[in-house]
């Protein structure tokens, strides 16, 4: 089989294209074995199949979390809605405790659903892929829910660089 051919973009450009592309924004949520709750914000999130139902998600692999993600079982995927962009940056970015004060629940699994997400799902960690700088995760849905007010919510996107609300074509 043929090899790629090497690059001919610096990284500036390749993330100028990539950003691009819009993307939903999730919060994906798990618990350490100390009961800690861990939670980051990822736009890498996507549908893989129907059956079995199954998503993926990518952490980098020098993340802070990537060993708790790594050996967990199960994490959550939380889609973000427009009026959470709070939530969003919290994840993305603060040190400490990045549950304090913020509403969740405890799903099936134990795992943090958080509070007014658009959309969730409680996936098992079915398997893992290393690529390049990041660690492609793919998660079975075990549970799934949708904000009871979804029609009337705008799902938060992430796209050149900004942050917006969707609004129907």
């Amino acid at each position: 089989m043929k090899r790629a051919s090497p690059p001919n973009f610096d990284t500036r450009a390749f993330k100028a294209a990539l950003g691009q592309f819009a993307t939903g924004v999730t919060v994906i949520t798990t618990r350490a074995s100390s009961g800690q709750l861990i939670g980051i914000t990822a736009s890498s999130f996507n549908s893989v199949s129907l059956n079995p139902p199954l998503v993926l998600w990518s952490l980098a692999t020098k993340s802070a979390s990537m060993p708790v993600f790594q050996s967990n079982s199960h994490y959550v995927v939380n889609v973000l809605a427009a009026s959470q962009l709070d939530l969003c940056q919290r994840f993305a970015t603060l040190k400490g405790d990045r549950f304090a004060g913020v509403s969740h629940a405890a799903g099936n699994t134990g795992m943090p659903v958080l509070e007014g997400a658009l959309a969730w799902f409680e996936c098992h960690n079915r398997s893992r892929y290393e690529e390049g700088d990041h660690v492609i995760f793919v998660g079975e849905v075990e549970r799934c829910g949708v904000h009871e007010n979804a029609a009337d919510l705008k799902p938060l996107v992430f796209q050149g660089g900004e942050f917006h609300g969707l609004d129907p074509l």
